[in-house]
């Protein structure tokens, strides 16, 4: 199957329909870090692009997960049946992952004692490390599985949150 185009991506079946987070071996989150998880499941639901390579049995179903130092992604069809299981490594992640956290510890941090223009210069940096780790995930599956920028954003969220130790 060639690479999706857009209209591929804009059909019913090249989308997630359901995603689910491997968290038990995740420490309990903070409220910000839990918050964070609903919200970026919640706008992926409502809207997203995914298409596995080679593949038209979607809509999709995804469960994220860390195992064995790899990021796993389990991908099923609607009623369930496997589609495919892709693991990456987390090297690529490991250091975009720890900037992201420390940022965003400062500002949760400065969004309850900061002045605006405090919280739109952190919150600038912290939306500049998400697009790169985005990117970085878009990038890694390349070939596997074809994801557009805002849904490549929501689930590099995901996999920070799955990275979350507490």
């Amino acid at each position: 199957m060639p690479a999706p185009t857009d209209e591929t991506l804009n059909d019913a079946t090249a989308k997630l329909i359901d995603v689910q987070l491997d968290t038990s071996l995740a420490v309990v989150p903070s409220a910000d870090v839990e918050h964070e998880r609903q919200v970026a499941i919640f706008d992926l639901l409502q809207e997203n692009s995914f298409q596995v390579v080679g593949r038209d049995s979607g809509p999709y179903k995804l469960r994220l997960s860390i195992t064995e130092g790899r990021l796993m992604f389990g991908i099923s069809d609607r009623t369930g049946k496997d589609c495919a299981i892709i693991g990456l490594a987390l090297s690529p992640f490991r250091r975009i992952v720890k900037d992201y956290f420390m940022i965003c510890e400062s500002y949760f941090d400065a969004i309850r004692t900061s002045t605006p223009s405090q919280i739109e210069t952190i919150d600038m940096a912290r939306r500049g490390l998400h697009d790169e780790g985005s990117e970085i995930l878009q990038e890694r599956l390349k070939g596997k599985v074809h994801v557009d920028f805002d849904t490549a954003r929501r689930l590099f969220t995901l996999v920070c949150v799955l990275h979350w130790r507490g």
